[in-house]
């Protein structure tokens, strides 16, 4: 696209969720590469479920670019056996992000997505046109809803109010800093616990849910994090990006890999009575790809760091 100014690196830039998997990558990327105010907003800073303690929060800060990265997530379990709490914690921490946004005059801003907006038989892969075109995945289709409403509300704030904000839609992410419950991590870092813990006490069989077959595509959190950078300095459309590697695995072979990675050499149960999801999440990435970018960390590569981390940070010694 052309016209576009990449950001001053002397700006002050929010990223909402620093804490978290995402937003701590981003902070990371953020100050490597030159950026000498990067303010981070997590739960202990502010409440973004308050409209008015997130009001406060901005007005103080006054920042020139906010990166959104703040969200009640979760894995299938928790999407499904919470859906009040995925729809509204994450409407309202979009809500009152964006009118405090746009009430100190912040001109760019960086709304995070998830793939999860798609339909649940969405064509593979799938492109960004493919948004409200289906039903929804019924596990995750409340956090899904929130979602939507935020895609929608970037293009309300652009069309009613020229705001140069704009949305992407990362796919499954991963990586140090992940959550690793038992009962609320995604499948990725789930697994990793499992099969690190299995191997570490000699256990003879590990329980994976579902049949296996589901695909999925992953992203390390630092590959997101240099696409948002990316989408900042080099994009400003109403429609949102795709972020994702251009390449799936099944959930079985994402078990072999993980259960090598971490020394495993039992058996791997499937427990067919627990759901499988969505079938398929392949993103399309051409919007993304015409843009310049490219991931850089190879699936393996990152499942081995990601364990290191597990094993060092969170495993018990």
């Amino acid at each position: 696209m052309t016209g576009i100014v990449p950001l001053d690196r002397s700006a002050t830039v929010l990223v909402a969720g620093s804490t978290g998997l995402v937003g701590s990558a981003v902070v990371r990327h953020l100050r490597e590469r030159g950026f000498g105010t990067v303010v981070g907003a997590h739960s202990a800073d502010v409440d973004l479920t308050d409209p008015a303690a997130t009001a406060a929060f901005l007005d103080a800060v006054r920042p020139s670019v906010v990166v959104d990265a703040a969200a009640r997530v979760g894995g299938i379990h928790a999407n499904n056996t919470e859906p009040v709490e995925f729809l509204t914690d994450n409407l309202r921490i979009q809500t009152n992000l964006f009118t405090a946004a746009h009430a100190v005059g912040v001109d760019r801003l960086l709304f995070l997505g998830s793939s999860c907006v798609y339909p649940k038989h969405s064509p593979q892969p799938i492109p960004e046109s493919a948004l409200l075109t289906g039903e929804l995945e019924q596990t995750n289709d409340a956090y899904a809803i929130a979602k939507i409403a935020g895609l929608i509300a970037i293009r309300s704030y652009r069309r009613q109010y020229g705001r140069k904000w704009i949305s992407a839609m990362p796919t499954n992410v991963y990586g140090p800093g992940d959550n690793f419950d038992p009962v609320r991590s995604h499948v990725l870092p789930a697994l990793i616990r499992r099969f690190h813990d299995a191997a570490a006490s000699g256990a003879d069989e590990v329980v994976v849910w579902g049949t296996g077959t589901p695909r999925r595509e992953f992203v390390h959190a630092d590959d997101l994090a240099s696409a948002c950078l990316h989408l900042l300095d080099h994009y400003d459309g109403a429609e949102p990006v795709n972020v994702g590697v251009g390449a799936d695995v099944s959930i079985a072979h994402l078990a072999t890999v993980v259960a090598e990675a971490a020394g495993y050499t039992g058996r791997i149960t499937w427990d067919t009575s627990k759901p499988d999801g969505t079938p398929r999440k392949l993103l399309d990435t051409a919007r993304l790809t015409a843009l310049g970018w490219k991931p850089g960390i190879a699936l393996a590569y990152g499942i081995r760091d990601t364990l290191r981390w597990y094993t060092e940070s969170v495993a018990p010694s």
